[in-house]
């Protein structure tokens, strides 16, 4: 009876730690699955919190849809506990707990040219993460080019929110996340580009759960599972279109230029100046003409000239 006691008191702190952990995990949950504390049914997991000396406000859960709420959720699926279902058709993120049940979050996820589906796996994860803007996007936005290099510190202004949990495809990381958001009234529309967004609070219950290696299911626009890896092309840079040459006026020889008419001049106002009168021109007289009497002509001398001159009487 002594043995079978100390046994029992051998044995009880083993059966006393399981029957304490098995209290704070719900009984659908599966063996790889989170043992955090589920969400209860109505509660608000929306409200002010602290993290990191960072302070994540409160959210009016009234504006949040119902449907985009976290809570635990009935979801038949033949994928392992700990698995991550991402929809895009309904904008709903699934952390499968096993036994066909669920938590589930809303989400946002990529604009129209930005979507994608595929499978990948949790390769990563950071708290309050530096977000540096991919250069694809930097060629979008030239604004964003002073974080090219050393990135925008964590914060909460910060595009990436309170966590971030990096994503890679067959060894490749293609720049796609899970993170948080400040912008949470994106939450149920495509507004990103191409990373899952999730409300703060959201994002810090799933980083919580996750562990690393979990796989990743992105699913098609179409909300069916999906056929490989679908990566969308980089999206060009909107380039404002150069202005056309002027086309150069060629006169052929021999032709007559267009005049160009000029504008009627304006009149100026005010005191108009006079015009002085036209001075008629100065007309110098004629010098007088002088009348010379013709000359006379002696007639001939019939005699002999007498000391040169003729003698009176011929």
């Amino acid at each position: 009876m002594l043995q079978t006691s100390r046994r029992f008191l051998r044995l009880s702190p083993a059966i006393l730690a399981a029957a304490l952990l098995a209290a704070c995990v719900d009984p659908a949950a599966g063996p790889t699955a989170s043992t955090q504390p589920l969400p209860k049914a109505g509660e608000n997991v929306y409200v002010a919190t602290m993290d990191a000396g960072i302070e994540i406000p409160a959210l009016p859960v009234e504006k949040i849809p119902e449907s985009h709420r976290r809570q635990v959720v009935a979801y038949e699926t033949d994928q392992a506990p700990g698995t991550i279902i991402i929809n895009p058709k309904t904008k709903l993120l699934y952390y499968v707990l096993g036994k066909n049940k669920a938590i589930r979050y809303g989400i946002a996820v990529g604009k129209a040219g930005f979507e994608w589906s595929g499978e990948a796996i949790v390769a990563e994860k950071k708290t309050w993460p530096t977000w540096i803007p991919p250069k694809e996007m930097i060629a979008r936005r030239p604004e964003l080019a002073k974080f090219d290099e050393v990135g925008q510190p964590g914060g909460p202004t910060n595009p990436l929110g309170a966590r971030a949990i990096y994503l890679t495809s067959g060894g490749r990381d293609y720049g796609y996340r899970i993170h948080g958001t400040p912008e949470w009234q994106s939450i149920g529309r495509n507004a990103s580009s191409g990373c899952i967004r999730m409300i703060n609070q959201d994002v810090l219950d799933l980083y919580s759960r996750v562990k690393g290696g979990e796989k990743v299911i992105v699913l098609t626009a179409a909300g069916e599972m999906p056929k490989g890896l679908h990566i969308p092309a980089p999206v060009a840079p909107k380039v404002a279109p150069k202005a056309a040459p002027k086309a150069e006026v060629v006169v052929p020889a021999g032709a007559v230029p267009t005049l160009k008419v000029l504008p009627t001049p304006s009149i100026a106002t005010g005191t108009p100046a006079v015009t002085p009168a036209a001075t008629a021109p100065t007309t110098t007289p004629a010098p007088a003409a002088t009348t010379t009497a013709p000359a006379t002509t002696a007639p001939a001398c019939t005699v002999a000239l007498v000391n040169g001159v003729c003698p009176p009487g011929n």
